[in-house]
């Protein structure tokens, strides 16, 4: 377990090549889910925790690490489960989404696998927990579940989706009435986030669940006009998806004749931990941190109108 806790830190640049570090864990149950070691800053023995009055029922207090407070979100009663009972035994993932550290209780913490974005579905449809799971894989004959942290985030603190009257009134797409916004994320709420602060520029929108389903989609379109642009403006995509990541995405795009004038924005709660050369290599045009709405609409209204 040491090992583990020791290594997390030194393991989080591993990005391209559609391929994923997951940290293993679990909550209440044997079942195991995973984690982007990309987003994991590392991972401690649960300090003791202080309780805040008002604080989101799904919050177990805050811990003071590093001279940092930080909230910790009990996964399992985030998804639906029973409160993590033995917070002596417990552990804390402290991770980084949407511009925000974050800590997160879990039961035990097991193991780091490698993989490839490829091996990563999406969720079988249900009910239930289902509705939490953002990407399923199997490990050693097993199911391993990966949860949608954007979802349970928002839930605990819903994000602000709407595009301030400074910058929505700055706004113009003369030129491009005819393009469409796409839209690739495998969260729903993230989806639904970036297509609402895209709304305000007035053009259609099309969205996919992942980077294989957004490359098929495109080469459809690229096949009716010659070349995508003739339909798509902006590509606006995530990088952590089932099946094909964003940067793999990327890549795809900047090497098919018909779609590699298509700007691409990357977008995607990788923040704090971004590594830029990635960008670059790949040949991404933009990249923003979720979640600023203001910041994506002005990203976009730039590339569309930048031939």
């Amino acid at each position: 377990m040491s090992g583990i806790l020791d290594s997390v830190n030194q393991r989080t640049q591993l990005v391209g090549q559609n391929r994923l570090e997951l940290l293993l864990f679990r909550l209440n149950s044997r079942q195991r889910f995973g984690i982007n070691v990309f987003k994991v800053r590392e991972v401690l023995q649960c300090p003791p925790l202080t309780s805040i009055p008002k604080l989101n029922s799904l919050v177990r207090g805050v811990a003071h690490i590093r001279g940092q407070t930080i909230s910790v979100i009990d996964l399992s009663m985030a998804t639906g489960g029973k409160p993590i009972q033995d917070l002596k035994t417990a552990f804390i993932i402290i991770a980084e989404y949407n511009r925000s550290v974050q800590g997160f209780l879990v039961g035990s913490v097991e193991r780091i696998i490698n993989t490839n974005w490829d091996s990563i579905m999406p969720p079988p449809q249900g009910s239930g927990r289902a509705s939490y799971l953002t990407a399923v894989t199997e490990v050693d004959k097993e199911l391993i579940e990966i949860l949608d942290v954007e979802k349970i985030l928002n839930e605990i603190s819903p994000l602000n989706t709407d595009v301030s009257e400074e910058v929505a009134s700055s706004l113009s797409v003369e030129g491009n009435e005819n393009k469409i916004i796409f839209v690739a994320d495998d969260s729903a709420v993230a989806r639904n986030q970036v297509v609402k602060a895209l709304s305000t520029l007035g053009l259609e929108i099309e969205v996919a669940k992942n980077g294989a389903e957004a490359l098929r989609r495109l080469k459809e379109i690229a096949s009716e006009t010659g070349d995508v642009t003739d339909r798509v403006g902006v590509l606006v995509s995530d990088i952590e998806m089932p099946e094909m990541d964003g940067y793999t995405l990327t890549a795809e795009i900047k090497n098919t004749p018909e779609l590699q004038r298509l700007h691409v924005v990357l977008h995607t709660s990788l923040s704090g931990v971004f590594n830029q050369a990635m960008v670059q290599k790949v040949g991404a045009d933009d990249f923003i941190a979720k979640f600023h709405p203001d910041e994506l609409a002005t990203a976009v209204q730039k590339w569309l109108g930048n031939d």
